[in-house]
């Protein structure tokens, strides 16, 4: 099943110790591997449940240079095509994982990749030369993906709302009236969730988070 959560802090160092437990909190989702990826201002990781090349597709992974790296739960039915493409266009394949695709795809088609997948996933990749971070969802909505706004800035997004939770800073403000659609459609049709400021990515959607300017 796999799960990843991230965090961005637009002022300084990430805290380790945050990412390692809103991972630990999402163990389920992926029991056999963990992988965190750091810089000043972000941090992502994910738990993994190895399907496809479970040697060497350990997460997150990069390209050659390390501009590009991505953490990924999911699954890229056409990466065989899409990997054959990228070949042809001189792009080097370390792995036989699906998720390398992605960040080789990134490389080539940029924030227009999720047009090129067929497949179900959440994703973030995070683009050291534009210093942005590009996080986005399947077209079905199959791979959950939620985010949470603090001051009008994205702070961090997770599979699971309880791994952004983990970070004490983040109000557990309830949304009363969400739970009353809740109970009336057995499901919340809203944008935010029952916890205010923490809302669902969207089906077939993206966010592109430049991480000096904080505009997404």
């Amino acid at each position: 099943m796999c799960g990843i959560s991230g965090f961005i802090n637009y002022k300084s160092i990430q805290d380790r110790d945050l990412l390692k437990r809103s991972l630990d909190c999402i163990i389920h989702r992926g029991p056999d591997d963990e992988g965190m990826f750091f810089t000043e201002s972000v941090s992502m990781g994910m738990r993994r449940l190895s399907i496809i090349d479970i040697a060497a597709g350990k997460q997150p992974i990069s390209n050659e240079d390390q501009t590009v790296t991505v953490v990924f739960n999911g699954e890229i039915y056409n990466h065989l095509e899409l990997r054959k493409e990228l070949e042809n266009k001189n792009h080097i394949f370390k792995t036989h994982s699906d998720t390398e695709t992605l960040v080789h795809g990134y490389e080539e088609w940029g924030i227009e990749l999720p047009k090129k997948l067929r497949g179900m996933f959440a994703f973030s990749i995070h683009d050291k030369r534009k210093n942005k971070l590009f996080i986005a969802r399947d077209h079905f909505g199959i791979k959950p993906l939620y985010y949470h706004l603090q001051d009008g800035k994205i702070s961090a997004f997770a599979s699971e709302i309880k791994s952004i939770l983990e970070d004490k800073t983040v109000k557990r403000d309830v949304n009363i009236d969400y739970i009353y659609d809740y109970v009336s459609f057995q499901y919340n049709p809203n944008p935010e969730t029952f916890f205010k400021n923490i809302f669902k990515l969207a089906p077939g959607h993206s966010l592109s988070i430049d991480l000096e300017t904080k505009v997404y």
